[in-house]
């Protein structure tokens, strides 16, 4: 059976969410769908999995039940589960950037034909919003890879890079749209003038753009068992994930000697040996 995998976002004002949690995980375990859906007062962000039948009755759900409004999703497709467990989690935030801002102020939204457009323009500050782990494998052509760990530490980032760029425009991506949609929020508060972000993500770009015309290079990795896609959301078929710490591997990344499977990768193996050298 050919999985299908619905990842979607959406903020809006959700003052009750605590009591919609229980619902919405008896709708998923009823129906064999598994995945994780993070829900907070200030909306709701998920990835999931299951049969095309399940799927559709679960994005009626939760339009009708708990958005009480349509939303969008993107789809993509898997011969094997991509998710062991079925989790409903309550946040305080559906994705923390650490920093005081609005949930519901948002930058300008591009689809993927005028995001290439502003990318091409030369003047242009492109900023890649993942982390290093995910960039790794992939980004647009001229981006800024700000190598970060963690999504926290972007605005820490701006601030000691990008202050001069105020007037500039700014196009800030992310994998599915949302970590890009709050950093434009925060941008725009710190009063940077012109912020564009990438509608859907780049999972929305790479279903949408022929590879011959695109300007991304490389796959994107995604949280699940895939590691990455690529151009037609096809599953990567030479990225893997290191066994020991998760980082994202190339094939050169594999062919290092401090590549071991189950044990190191070159991203981990200097600190698991300072490791083993403190404890002698």
């Amino acid at each position: 059976m050919t999985i299908v995998i619905a990842a979607f976002y959406h903020f809006f004002d959700f003052p009750h969410f605590e009591e919609k949690r229980f619902p919405l995980l008896d709708f998923l375990k009823q129906r064999d769908i598994k995945g994780s859906i993070l829900i907070a007062h200030e909306g709701i962000n998920g990835t999931v999995g299951g049969s095309r039948k399940a799927i559709d009755e679960m994005l009626e759900y939760i339009g009708s039940e708990i958005i009480g409004d349509k939303f969008e999703h993107k789809e993509s497709f898997s011969e094997k589960h991509p998710f062991i467990r079925t989790k409903v989690r309550l946040k305080k935030e559906i994705i923390s950037l650490g920093q005081p801002n609005d949930p519901f102020k948002t930058g300008k939204h591009l689809n993927s034909r005028d995001w290439d457009k502003l990318i091409s323009d030369p003047d242009t500050v492109i900023l890649d919003s993942r982390n290093s782990y995910e960039t790794h494998l992939g980004t647009f052509k001229g981006a800024i890879i700000p190598n970060i760990q963690n999504f926290k530490q972007l605005p820490d980032f701006v601030d000691m890079n990008l202050l001069d760029k105020k007037k500039a425009k700014i196009a800030t991506f992310c994998t599915g749209g949302i970590r890009c949609e709050k950093f434009a929020a925060w941008m725009l508060d710190q009063g940077f003038e012109q912020v564009y972000h990438l509608k859907g993500g780049i999972l929305k770009y790479l279903e949408e753009t022929p590879e011959e015309e695109s300007n991304w290079q490389g796959e994107c990795y995604v949280f699940d068992k895939r590691v990455a896609v690529g151009h037609g959301l096809i599953p990567s078929t030479t990225a893997s994930m290191c066994n020991a710490c998760g980082h994202a591997l190339l094939p050169e990344d594999r062919a290092q000697p401090s590549f071991d499977e189950h044990v190191t990768c070159p991203y981990c193996f200097d600190k698991k040996s300072i490791a083993a050298e403190n404890s002698l």
